[in-house]
């Protein structure tokens, strides 16, 4: 009967600290913070989320997106790109021109807040970003109309680890 408590007794030890050690791992790991604005990742909502609520609305609009870096400025650290989703991708800018590291490797999560809002991006921005990103002169080349898009200016993001 002893022994089957203790076995009864370390079994629950041993659950309890299993338990443990997967609520503690699931917590998120928070890498550098870059940008003037402290980002509360509290009010982060995904990207699907802020995209549905932007383009039901008119004019800018402020948010906290939770999302996996698509891109990222590999010559300075300037800009990120942010999948929409559906396989469409949009440009954070950041404001002020601060910087991550241009070698944060696609996939990094981010907490990044800033401001929503439609855009115009001219040709000569276009090619800009194109050759920011080591793309072929071929796709430089091929662009010839500005081009619509959502806009993303951001003034905080912090790093997942």
């Amino acid at each position: 009967m002893n022994k089957i408590a203790l076995l009864l007794v370390g079994g629950i030890i041993a659950l309890s600290c299993a338990v443990s050690t997967v609520s503690s791992n699931d917590k998120v790991k928070l890498g550098k913070s870059y940008g003037k604005y402290k980002v509360d990742i509290k009010n982060a909502i995904s990207v699907a989320d802020m995209v549905k609520t932007f383009e039901a609305q008119s004019g800018e609009m402020e948010f906290t997106i939770e999302a996996d870096l698509s891109e990222v400025c590999a010559k300075a650290g300037c800009f990120v790109k942010v999948d929409k989703g559906n396989g469409e991708s949009f440009m954070v800018r950041f404001k002020d021109h601060f910087t991550i590291p241009p070698a944060t490797p696609v996939g990094t999560g981010a907490y990044i807040h800033g401001i929503a809002f439609w855009d115009t991006v001219s040709v000569e921005l276009q090619k800009h970003f194109l050759e920011d990103v080591n793309a072929s002169a071929e796709e430089i080349a091929a662009i010839t109309e500005p081009k619509p898009a959502l806009g993303f200016t951001g003034d905080g993001i912090v790093l997942k680890k």
